[in-house]
């Protein structure tokens, strides 16, 4: 994207990706092409805020899911040592209470 010089003057172009290709697309000359380049300049820090503000949510996702994944981790094994401190038995993934206890 940008200003070309052509015969003197300046003129503003866009890049436009159709498929594998990219070609330019005329906007305008002067007034017109600084105004599109401002636009196009504002919608590009708009994008790049954007991405921000996604990889920090992703980041603080992650965070929360570590988190909750070590709580998860915490709570069975507190699950576990109270069953077997009340007399139970682990017999084919379920829990029973021992016979005679």
């Amino acid at each position: 994207m940008g200003w070309e010089e052509r015969r003197g003057r300046l003129y503003y172009y866009r890049s436009v990706r159709e498929g594998k290709r990219v070609r330019k697309e005329y906007v305008g000359g002067e007034a017109l092409g600084q105004l599109v380049a401002q636009i196009d300049e504002l919608e590009r820090l708009q994008r790049k805020e954007e991405e921000v503000f996604c990889k920090e949510e992703r980041e603080r996702l992650q965070r929360s899911a570590a988190f909750l994944q070590e709580l998860e981790e915490a709570a069975e094994v507190l699950t576990r040592a109270y069953l077997l401190a009340s007399g139970c038995h682990q017999y084919k993934s379920q829990w029973r209470k021992q016979r005679g206890a």
